[in-house]
């Protein structure tokens, strides 16, 4: 019987098996369940996965730039929140504040004739530290004196001043420095934080546990 493809020229041949490969090979791509269409969609499956990665590591990048961002501002707020427990503690600390009253006193050369405490007053977020303060000395130490207490690092508020002539105070039990022209009393105000359970303890009704 005769063989019409080895009649065929060695062109031709070539030409009809280059065809049949050419057949195979887009039938193995394209028929289902083929190893090469397995492969084929096993590589657009991992395509699609790098792309969702890339995708999410992109936004994960942002979260992290925004991460630093909000760290840096946390640690602004904590030094914030340190300076202002130092300007308004949370505990009365009335020994600190008198030292502190003390010291301005005796940098300006002005004598503490009385520093006594008086009863605390309570407010909705805070409590307020009076002291009830006589002092006397020359006019400009009084003066840098209260510009001293202007300036401490804890809030002090300075009222109910009456101030009169040191020399026409005769009856005093204490000997003048040399230089004293103003005697005078006011109250020196300072505060303090709540605890926290006082709040709680004074949203409670009377009588109740």
């Amino acid at each position: 019987m005769a063989n019409p493809f080895r009649d065929m020229s060695v062109i031709m041949q070539f030409l009809l098996a280059l065809a049949i490969t050419v057949v195979l090979v887009v039938a193995g791509v394209y028929i289902p369940f083929s190893p090469v269409a397995q492969e084929r969609d096993e590589l657009d499956k991992a395509g699609r996965l790098r792309g969702q990665l890339t995708q999410e590591v992109t936004q994960l990048q942002v979260y992290r730039q925004r991460y630093a961002e909000l760290k840096s501002q946390m640690d602004a707020l904590n030094k914030q929140l340190d300076t202002l427990k130092t300007i308004v503690p949370e505990e009365k600390e009335a020994d600190e504040f008198i030292r502190l009253v003390q010291g301005a006193a005796a940098a300006s050369n002005v004598q503490l004739r009385r520093l006594t405490s008086m009863a605390i007053v309570s407010k909705e977020y805070h409590y307020e530290m009076p002291f009830d303060v006589q002092a006397d000395g020359p006019y400009f130490n009084i003066l840098d004196f209260f510009s001293r207490l202007s300036r401490l690092s804890r809030i002090i508020n300075v009222g109910d001043l009456a101030f009169t002539d040191a020399q026409g105070n005769k009856g005093a039990k204490y000997p003048l420095r040399p230089g004293t022209t103003v005697s005078g009393t006011f109250t020196a105000t300072t505060f303090f934080t709540k605890p926290a359970d006082a709040g709680a303890a004074a949203a409670k009704p009377a009588g109740k546990p």
